[in-house]
C-alpha cells in the first residue's frame, strides 16, 4: 500500500517515519529542496529522539522516500495525507489554512485517480468540508474522498505516541475512506488500539477539545500552587492526591512557568475563533489563554525577589530554554518572556539547553550560550531551571555550589527535593512550594 505525506515538518516526518513502520511504501514531499536533500542524505532537519533510526532504516529499505515533486509523491498513492503547517494568524488567533489549501489545490491538478486526501493538520471545524468543496469544483471527474486524521504526537516520545497510541482518531465520509484508514492502521489491531471512526466535524472538534483540555489542566494546577505558596502547602502533594482520583489522572498536573510549544498556544487561540465564529463564548479556554500569558510574566516576579527584589548587575545562570525537554523546539517557549524580561531589568543571562541553543541563538540575543550547565553556573548569582532535561535533574549541588557566586537556586519545574538543596547549601525557591534556605 502506498501513501503519500505533504510536508516533511514535525507532523510529517514522523508520520512518514512512522507509517514505513507499519509496512507502508511511504513518500514525503516537500517544496523545501534544501529540507529534501537533507533528508535524502540521511540528516533530520529537527530533533527527536529515534527519528534518525527510524528514517534512515525505512530510507534504506525502500519504504521511505523524499521528494520536491507533489505529482512524483502521489502518483499511485491509496491515501494523500495534508501535513503542512497551520500557524497562527498574527494578530487574531485564527489558524492560518494557506498551506492546506495550496497543498489541496496542487493535489487536485496533479491526481489522475480516485484516492483519498487526508488532513493530519490540526484544523479548525469545517475545513474538511472545504477541501470536498476544491476537489467536487476542480475534479469533478475524479472520486476524491476527504478525511481528518488529527496527531496527537508529544514532541520528545512522538514515535512512541504513532506507534502505540491512546486512539487513533478518524473523521470519515464514505466506506471507502473508512476501509483506506483502516488498512493504514492495520497493525495497531494487534495491542487492541481503539480507532474512533467519526464525522468529518467530530474528529477536527476532538483534537481541539483535547488540547485545550491538557491546557486548560496544566493552568488550574498553576493556579493552585499560587494557592499553596500562600498556604504553606505543596502543589507536588496537592496533585499527587488529586491525580490518584481515577476521574481526574496524574498527568499534566505539573506547577510550572505556564504552557508552550507549537500545540496549545495555537489550538487555545484558534478554538476560540472557532466559538466566537459560530456564536459560541468558551468562557473557561478564555480564562485559560490568559493566565497563561501571565504566567510567564509572574515567574519573572518570582526570581527577582529570590534574588533580593532586584537582578540589575546580576548574573542569572538559566538551565533550559527549550519549552520542554526531549525536544529543540522554541515556539512559545516561556524563556522568550522571561529570558528578555530578565535582561530587560539589568540581569546578564547565561544560558546552556542540551538541544535548544542553535536556534534559541536566533530568538534570544546577548545571551551568553555556555557549553555545559556547570560552565552556565560559573561566576551566577542565582541559577534558574526553565527546563526539566533529565541531566539537570543529575546536577552535582556541590560542583554548582562552588562555582557559583551565589548559591541561590530557583526551581521553576519542581524538579529538585527542597530538603536536600538546602542541605547542599543553597537557598532554594520552588513552584507552589515553601522556600527553604540553606543549612
Amino acid at each position: 500500500m502506498k501513501i503519500a505525506m505533504i510536508g516533511t515538518g514535525y507532523v510529517g516526518l514522523v508520520s512518514g517515519a512512522c507509517f514505513a513502520e507499519f509496512g507502508l511504501d511511504v513518500a514525503c514531499v516537500d517544496k523545501d529542496a534544501t529540507k529534501i536533500s537533507m533528508l535524502e542524505e540521511g540528516r533530520i532537519p529537527i530533533y527527536e529522539p529515534g527519528l534518525d533510526v527510524l528514517v534512515e532504516r525505512h530510507r534504506a529499505a525502500g519504504r521511505l522516500s523524499f521528494t520536491t515533486s507533489l505529482a512524483e509523491a502521489i502518483d499511485g498513492a491509496e491515501a494523500v495525507f495534508i501535513a503542512a503547517g497551520t500557524p497562527s494568524r498574527r494578530g487574531d488567533g485564527h489558524a492560518d489554512l494557506t498551506y492546506v489549501f495550496a497543498a489541496a489545490e496542487e493535489i487536485a491538478a496533479s491526481l489522475q485517480h480516485p484516492t483519498l486526501v487526508v488532513t493530519k493538520s490540526t484544523v479548525p471545524v469545517g475545513t474538511g468540508r472545504k477541501l470536498q468543496k476544491i476537489f467536487a469544483t476542480q475534479r469533478p471527474d475524479l472520486a476524491i474522498d476527504v478525511a481528518s486524521n488529527p496527531e496527537f504526537l508529544r514532541e520528545g516520545s512522538a514515535i512512541e505516541d504513532f506507534l502505540r497510541p491512546d486512539r487513533v482518531v478518524c473523521g470519515v465520509e464514505s466506506d471507502r475512506a473508512q476501509e483506506v484508514l483502516a488498512r493504514c492502521y492495520r497493525p495497531l489491531n494487534l495491542i487492541e488500539t481503539p480507532i474512533l471512526f467519526t464525522e468529518l466535524e467530530t474528529a477536527e472538534l476532538i483534537k481541539y477539545a483535547t488540547n485545550a483540555f491538557l491546557a486548560t489542566k496544566i493552568t488550574f494546577i498553576n493556579e493552585v500552587a499560587d494557592l499553596c505558596e500562600r498556604v504553606g502547602a505543596d502543589v507536588q502533594q496537592v496533585a499527587k492526591g488529586m491525580g490518584l482520583d481515577g476521574r481526574i489522572g496524574k498527568k499534566f498536573l505539573h506547577a510550572g512557568p505556564g504552557y508552550g510549544g507549537s500545540c496549545f498556544p495555537k489550538d487555545t487561540l484558534a478554538l476560540l475563533r472557532t466559538g466566537e465564529q459560530h456564536n459560541t463564548h468558551l468562557r473557561i479556554v478564555e480564562s485559560v489563554v490568559g493566565v497563561n500569558e501571565g504566567r510567564k510574566r509572574r515567574m519573572v516576579k518570582k526570581i527577582t525577589e529570590a534574588c533580593g527584589g532586584s537582578v540589575s548587575g546580576k548574573t542569572i545562570a538559566v538551565l533550559g530554554v527549550t519549552f520542554k525537554p526531549g525536544t529543540d523546539d522554541m515556539r512559545e517557549s516561556p524563556s522568550l518572556v522571561i529570558v528578555p524580561a530578565l535582561q530587560g531589568e539589568g540581569a546578564v543571562v547565561r544560558s546552556f539547553d542540551p538541544e535548544g541553543m542553535r536556534e534559541a541563538g536566533k530568538l534570544l540575543p546577548d545571551v551568553h550560550w555556555c557549553q555545559d550547565a556547570y560552565h552556565a553556573l560559573e561566576g551566577a548569582d542565582a541559577a534558574v531551571i526553565l527546563t526539566e532535561w533529565n541531566e539537570f535533574r543529575g546536577l552535582d549541588l556541590e560542583r554548582a555550589r562552588e562555582v557559583m557566586r551565589v548559591p541561590l537556586l530557583i526551581d521553576l519545574r519542581n524538579i529538585f527535593n527542597p530538603t536536600q538543596v538546602a542541605a547542599a547549601g543553597f537557598d532554594y525557591t520552588s513552584v507552589g512550594r515553601p522556600a527553604v534556605t540553606a543549612g
